[in-house]
């Protein structure tokens, strides 16, 4: 599960709501990190392409309303989806956001695995 990536990451599951030109998509993620997530989905939105979305996460009264970034889709005998890239205006959204992240990765992995993955992420070279 440990990648050389800028975020550790864990396969957590949440519900994804987006509109692309005039229909509204509602799928899920498969794993999730600090810097971004993969959205399992057939209806993958080109590289490049900026987009807002909500976020649903369980014990939280409302949902994230995220700005995102497609940089990647999925590869060839990958599961269908899109990597996205989180993009932030606000520097206090952002740093409630990883919190829960990181409450995410604690519950869904224990306290012991998560510290290790997010410190592998934090010790890796910058140039990767």
């Amino acid at each position: 599960m440990i990648e050389n990536r800028e975020h550790g990451r864990a396969p957590i599951e949440l519900k994804v709501d987006y509109r692309k030109l005039n229909s509204f998509f509602a799928d899920y993620t498969k794993n999730i990190s600090k810097g971004g997530t993969f959205i399992k989905t057939s209806k993958s939105l080109p590289n490049g392409t900026r987009f807002i979305f909500r976020l649903s996460v369980p014990d939280r009264d409302s949902a994230f309303e995220l700005n995102g970034e497609v940089v990647r889709g999925a590869a060839a005998g990958e599961e269908p989806g899109m990597g996205i890239r989180f993009v932030w205006g606000d520097e206090l959204e952002r740093i409630e956001f990883e919190r829960t992240v990181e409450q995410l990765m604690e519950k869904s992995l224990g306290a012991e695995l998560t510290g290790n993955l997010l410190r592998h992420a934090n010790e890796r070279d910058p140039r990767d």
